[in-house]
C-alpha cells in the first residue's frame, strides 16, 4: 500500500542502510577484474554513461583499450547472460554488425563471462561510432535492413532463459510504484485511476499474444544502442534482449508527428522487408508498448533508488512536481491509446 502522511521527496528504500554492492566496485578491482583475465592494464580508467550496468573503458599495455561492463548483481542468471552473450557472437558470425563480448577462460561453461569480487562481468573490443541520423531517411532504411537480418537470424536462435514481454510486466510496474511509497499520498486515486485505464487499454491489444510472432530481438533498439560508422549501424548493448513481437525493436526509431512518423517508417519497413517479412498488423503495437515502456521507466527509477548513482543523476526523480507532471504524461498516453493505429502511407 502507499504510504501515508507528508509526502518524502526520497523514501527510505528496502536495505538503504546497507552498503550498495556497486560501492565496492572502485578503480583498484575494476583493474584486478580485468587483470585476473590475463590482459595487463596500463591503469588508464574511464566511467562511461550507463545506470543499470557499470561499464568502464580500460587502458591495455601495447593494446588498444576495452570496454568492460559489470552486471548489476541480482539481476540476470548466469545462463541469461551466457544466452545473451551467445546470441550476439551467433549474429557476428552471421556478418551482422555487432559487438560481441570477448572470450575470458575458453575452457569455462560460459567463456565471455568473468567473476571477479562477487560481481559477474564482460569485456568488450572498444567500438567508436556516433549516433544514427533518426531525421536522415537514409539511415532509417538501413537500420531497417540489419535490424531486419537481426530477426531473420534470430528465427535460428530462439531463446531459452531470456524474459518474455508480457503485459503483466507492465501490471506488476504500476504496482510496485503503490507499494514502495513513491506516488504522494494526494495523487494516489488519480495515479490508480489513470495507469488502470491505460493497463486495460494495453490488455485489450496484448503484445505479447500468440497472433504475433514471438522472436528474439534486441529489446532495447533505440538511437543510443545504435553507431553509426563506415556508413553502417553497429549495434551495441544486448543487455535486454527478449522475446516479443518485432514491432519491439522498430518503433523506438520513431518521433515527430503521425505524419512523420508514417515517412519514416516506410523507410524502416522497406529496408527491413528485404530480409524479413513484417506483419503491418504489429503496427496496432505501437501506443501500447510505448505506454508500457514508459510505465516500467518510473518503476525501474523506484527500483533503482537505493544505488547512490541513481538520485545523483535523476534527481528530478520523485518530487511532487514530478509526479504531477507524470501524470499528465499518462493522461496523454491514454489519449494515444484511444486514436486509430499508426498506418502505412499510401504510395
Amino acid at each position: 500500500m502507499g504510504y501515508t502522511g507528508e509526502h518524502r521527496d526520497h523514501p527510505e528504500p528496502a536495505g538503504a542502510g546497507l552498503s550498495h554492492p556497486y560501492t565496492r566496485l572502485t578503480p583498484d578491482h575494476v583493474i584486478d577484474a580485468v587483470e585476473s583475465t590475463g590482459r595487463l592494464s596500463d591503469a588508464r580508467i574511464l566511467a562511461l554513461n550507463s545506470y543499470e550496468n557499470r561499464v568502464y573503458q580500460v587502458g591495455i599495455e601495447d593494446e588498444d583499450p576495452v570496454i568492460v561492463k559489470f552486471y548489476r548483481p541480482e539481476r540476470w542468471s548466469s545462463q541469461q547472460i551466457d544466452e545473451e552473450h551467445r546470441f550476439t557472437r551467433f549474429l557476428f558470425e552471421q556478418e551482422i554488425p555487432v559487438v560481441p563480448p570477448l572470450i575470458i577462460d575458453s575452457a569455462a561453461e560460459c567463456p565471455t563471462l568473468g567473476t571477479h569480487d562477487g560481481f559477474q562481468f564482460a569485456i568488450y573490443p572498444r567500438q567508436g561510432g556516433r549516433a544514427p541520423e533518426l531525421d536522415n531517411l537514409d539511415h532509417l532504411h538501413q537500420l531497417g535492413r540489419f535490424i531486419g537480418r537481426i530477426h531473420a537470424a534470430g528465427q535460428g536462435f530462439l531463446f531459452q532463459h531470456r524474459q518474455r514481454l508480457s503485459v503483466e510486466q507492465a501490471s506488476a510496474n504500476v504496482d510496485f510504484l503503490l507499494d514502495a511509497g513513491f506516488i504522494p499520498v494526494d495523487l494516489e486515486v488519480a495515479y490508480q485511476a489513470i495507469s488502470g485505464e491505460i493497463l486495460q487499454a494495453i490488455a485489450a491489444r496484448r503484445p505479447d499474444s500468440e497472433r504475433y510472432a514471438q522472436i528474439s530481438l534486441h529489446g532495447d533498439c533505440h538511437s543510443g544502442n545504435v553507431l553509426w560508422r563506415d556508413d553502417c549501424p553497429h549495434f551495441v548493448d544486448f543487455d535486454d534482449c527478449l522475446t516479443g513481437p518485432a514491432i519491439q525493436d522498430l518503433w523506438m526509431l520513431l518521433s515527430g508527428e503521425t505524419d512523420n512518423q508514417q515517412r519514416q517508417l516506410m523507410e524502416i519497413i522497406e529496408g527491413y522487408e528485404m530480409f524479413c517479412d513484417f506483419d503491418l498488423g504489429e503496427l496496432d503495437l505501437i501506443e501500447p508498448l510505448r505506454a508500457m515502456r514508459v510505465l516500467y521507466f518510473n518503476a525501474w527509477l523506484a527500483r533503482r533508488w537505493d544505488d547512490p548513482a541513481f538520485p545523483m543523476a535523476f534527481p528530478w526523480f520523485n518530487s511532487p512536481r514530478y509526479w504531477s507532471e507524470y501524470i499528465l504524461e499518462l493522461k496523454e498516453l491514454l489519449s494515444g491509446l484511444q486514436l486509430p493505429p499508426i498506418t502505412m502511407p499510401v504510395v
